[in-house]
């Protein structure tokens, strides 16, 4: 090999190394007028789960207990967001729907079959987010009745990235009081009042 590269010291790794926490924003107490960010689950820190639309509600399911969570992202080959699906989702009435209007069993439906698909998906803008305190989002998710929220950021005027992940549940947790989740908004002008913006 080249003498242009060097071998890197290696060590005997420290005593009571601790694996790296990346919600370092969730250290301290919270207060409804903390900075929104402080309970947004940031996506350039921890890489969320996703799954193919042709995949089966069983395997949803078990992706989602062994990753412990109540969200995946339904994503293309290309990476492109084609839907989300949730814990909700799998175990409440959609599959019933879906198997009453098609038929079939459990066992054929596909994930693509009940999830929210992309551009039923309201999201919040990341720039107003910055802006935005805790209450804000504890009042837009108690008026639009959502436990999650997903927040996109724009990188030029066609290049979207998904940037982070409200939960209710985390949220909830954070500020050691439950949310009163109301029935969901039905438009996104709904969802961009209950915010406030």
């Amino acid at each position: 090999m080249q003498d242009t590269y060097h071998a890197l010291v290696h060590h005997t790794l420290p005593t009571e190394t601790r694996l790296h926490q990346p919600y370092t924003h969730l250290a301290g107490p919270l207060g409804y007028d903390d900075p929104a960010l402080r309970v947004m689950t940031d996506l350039k820190q921890v890489t969320p789960f996703s799954i193919s639309p042709f995949s089966s509600l069983e395997d949803a399911n078990n992706k989602m207990i062994i990753a412990g969570v109540r969200l995946l992202f339904v994503t293309g080959n290309n990476g492109v967001i084609l839907g989300l699906i949730t814990a909700t989702d799998l175990l409440g009435e959609k599959p019933v729907l879906y198997l009453h209007e098609h038929g079939g069993s459990r066992e054929t439906i596909q994930v693509q079959d009940i999830m929210t698909p992309a551009n039923e998906l309201e999201a919040l803008d990341f720039h107003e987010v910055e802006r935005a305190s805790v209450g804000d989002i504890v009042k837009t998710l108690e008026q639009c009745g959502r436990q999650h929220l997903i927040v996109y950021q724009t990188r030029s005027n066609s290049d979207y990235i998904l940037r982070g992940i409200f939960s209710s549940t985390q949220i909830s947790r954070q500020l050691g009081t439950p949310l009163t989740l109301a029935p969901r908004a039905n438009t996104f002008a709904q969802l961009n009042r209950a915010i406030g913006h």
